[in-house]
């Protein structure tokens, strides 16, 4: 079987409530007494895109297992590429495969520079296309990004979400060894279906998002910062099924 651990929105800058939340994830990941296949990070790795903050999320996420992150909308290509990839700078979108013993995991660039809502460019969708083509068909693929590309029925998010979704779920109709979605951004976990494929939304690090029914009157009053970091745990059974079982981290 294959195990994948989701994270997302960790915010990392100079708030110790961040960097305490993101430490005490990958202490609790470090000390597990399995191999795990790959952590995925889905986005908003730093609060500012500063590259201070990329320097010290590489430190942070210094870990025994593999470790795959894409952008959000509070990152920035250039930085991310040069203080946390240790690659040469450049603003296109950064898209990366990682092969396991039984899955590929495909992380693809949601975010738009300079902007909240999210959106998968023609090179992207391109570049995915192309990673699904050369994958064998009996090789389960799960793809994450930032953004969801589908309403959670939270307003706020829904407004920023990924837009123009509909060429990808036409990817994926296309492809049928795409097993999984995965994405971030809603600082709650979430399950749903895109493209008729499972959707599945990491919890935050940083905070969790209070739902609309759990609000108050404030018009400030949708962030959690006394809720437990928590993560996703993604398992790929021999037979290709998905199950997914979430944990909360003690700090």
């Amino acid at each position: 079987m294959t195990v994948i651990a989701h994270l997302s929105d960790t915010h990392i800058d100079n708030w110790p409530l961040s960097i305490a939340r993101t430490r005490a994830v990958v202490d609790y990941l470090n000390d597990l007494p399995y191999d795990l296949d790959a952590i995925v990070v889905t986005g908003d790795i730093t609060d500012h895109g500063l590259p201070a903050e990329y320097e010290l999320a590489r430190e942070l996420f210094t870990c025994r297992h593999p470790v795959m992150f894409c952008p959000g909308n509070h990152d920035e290509r250039d930085a991310f590429r040069r203080h946390l990839l240790g690659q040469a700078g450049s603003t296109a979108p950064i898209n990366q495969v990682h092969q396991t013993a039984g899955a590929v995991i495909a992380l693809c660039d949601s975010s738009v520079p300079g902007k909240d809502e999210g959106f998968l460019s023609d090179e992207t969708l391109a570049w995915l296309e192309d990673v699904l083509a050369r994958t064998s068909a009996g090789v389960p693929v799960v793809v994450g990004f930032h953004h969801p590309p589908a309403r959670l029925h939270v307003p706020f998010i829904d407004s920023i979400r990924q837009f123009g979704a509909e060429r990808l779920a036409a990817l994926a109709g296309r492809r049928r060894n795409l097993t999984a979605f995965l994405c971030g951004h809603a600082h709650t976990a979430a399950a749903t279906v895109f493209g008729e494929r499972p959707l599945l939304v990491a919890p935050g690090v940083v905070s969790t998002l209070r739902l609309p029914w759990e609000q108050h009157a404030s018009p400030h009053d949708h962030v959690h910062l006394d809720h437990l970091p928590a993560l996703a745990f993604h398992v790929l059974g021999d037979a290709g099924e998905l199950t997914t079982h979430f944990r909360h981290v003690h700090l």
